[in-house]
């Protein structure tokens, strides 16, 4: 493995530091969150036209760049840093990956250089209360439903008209707001149950939108219920369920996911050691405190080491060296960006607590995106089962029911 970025990837990273700085501050994201859309329009046109950031990772053929998930993770890494409000990780992380994999070739061309031009925005859907467990992160997703009778979720039915569906589901990143919706749905009845992906206007009659409040204001979410309304199958009536392309998903999103808040941390920790260099107590740099020092090496540290994983899991997806890598990656993440974070606030002193420092930000996207994809805990406890570390009795792994070294 080559770890040094090429030319290309140093230019994607520089350019978009560089915009987002000038145009993504802390007062432009306060305002651009407490608009109806949660983000700035007029910023995702300009990431879009004028570094193409909306088709990073999509087919040249489709209008994309035809870059990989490695360089989507680096530019994700830079909107992390700035905690930038978009529909980036809803449209070009979750969405249109799906309609790359499973859409015929007339709705590929149809709807992926729209989101390639930034010109369309679009939402994943997917009823139930744990979206990490759908995307196979959390364990494996082979029950996974997105309905069941009077249960609730979504339900289609094909009709003389064609499908129709009904349901609600609850938490949709950026749902409030996409102009596109991928709705995960039960069909077949029981006999011959099967979860299918449906494209849904978001404007559609029937659909009824509503944006909830987040514990991560810069991750808008929304509830989506549907009302009979018309959905069009994402891909041929013969094609695969939904659950294997959400399994096939969910370490790209994962390694994207790293990367992000691989950014986040990096930044509040520049930010937490500008500040300690300059805040005297004492008549001295509260940073020349050695227990303050301390402090501040272990999160240097912690941040070093996530990145080096979560470029390592963009690298081993973009590649296909490997799979689980992601879900370690995106723990070591998380668990990195918390502590950074929570440091930053103890050591900003009294005016880290208030609501108009940034730095609760950062902690609330760690324990957002915690909520959303994790907890650590279950990533790394998926990674070891799909590595076999531990079997039942007679089955081969590390380690045997029992607690043994196994053969």
């Amino acid at each position: 493995m080559d770890t040094r970025l090429t030319a290309e990837q140093d230019e994607i990273r520089r350019s978009l530091r560089e915009l987002l700085r000038a145009r993504c501050g802390s007062g432009e994201s306060r305002a651009a969150v407490d608009t109806p859309a949660g983000y700035d329009p007029l910023l995702w046109a300009a990431l879009a036209e004028r570094l193409g950031l909306p088709g990073l990772a999509l087919p040249e053929r489709y209008g994309g760049v035809g870059c990989s998930v490695t360089e989507l993770a680096l530019a994700c890494e830079e909107t992390g840093r700035a905690l930038a409000p978009s529909p980036l990780l809803a449209t070009c992380v979750l969405a249109a990956p799906l309609i790359l994999a499973l859409g015929t070739e007339t709705q590929r061309a149809r709807l992926l250089p729209r989101i390639a031009a930034g010109t369309l925005t679009a939402a994943l859907a997917v009823p139930g209360p744990d979206l990490a467990g759908a995307l196979a992160l959390t364990g494996a997703n082979g029950g996974y439903t997105a309905g069941g009778g009077r249960a609730g979720g979504v339900q289609a039915g094909r009709g003389p008209d064609g499908w129709r569906l009904y349901g609600q589901v609850d938490q949709v990143l950026d749902g409030h707001s996409a102009g596109l919706l991928l709705v995960a749905a039960h069909t077949g009845g029981y006999a011959r149950a099967r979860t299918r992906l449906f494209l849904v206007e978001g404007d559609a009659v029937g659909v009824v939108r509503i944006r909830r409040t987040a514990l991560d204001a810069t991750r808008p979410q929304g509830r989506v219920q549907l009302r009979e309304v018309r959905g069009e199958l994402l891909g041929p009536e013969e094609g695969a369920e939904a659950r294997e392309a959400f399994a096939a998903l969910g370490d790209p999103v994962a390694a994207v996911l790293a990367a992000e808040a691989v950014g986040a941390a990096d930044r509040v920790l520049e930010r937490t050691v500008e500040y300690v260099g300059r805040r005297e107590q004492f008549g001295r740099p509260v940073g020349s405190f050695q227990a303050v020092k301390h402090r501040l090496a272990e999160v240097y540290a912690g941040v070093r080491a996530a990145r080096s994983a979560a470029y390592y899991a963009a690298w081993a997806t973009a590649g296909g060296a490997g799979e689980g890598f992601g879900g370690p990656a995106l723990a070591q993440a998380l668990e990195a960006l918390r502590t950074a974070a929570a440091e930053g606030i103890q050591l900003h002193g009294g005016i880290g607590f208030t609501w108009e420092h940034d730095a609760h930000l950062y902690f609330k996207r760690a324990a957002g995106d915690e909520l959303l994809f994790g907890p650590g805990h279950r990533l790394r406890g998926r990674a070891a089962e799909r590595a076999g570390l531990f079997g039942a009795a007679g089955e081969t792994g590390l380690f045997g029911a029992a607690g043994k070294v196994g053969a």
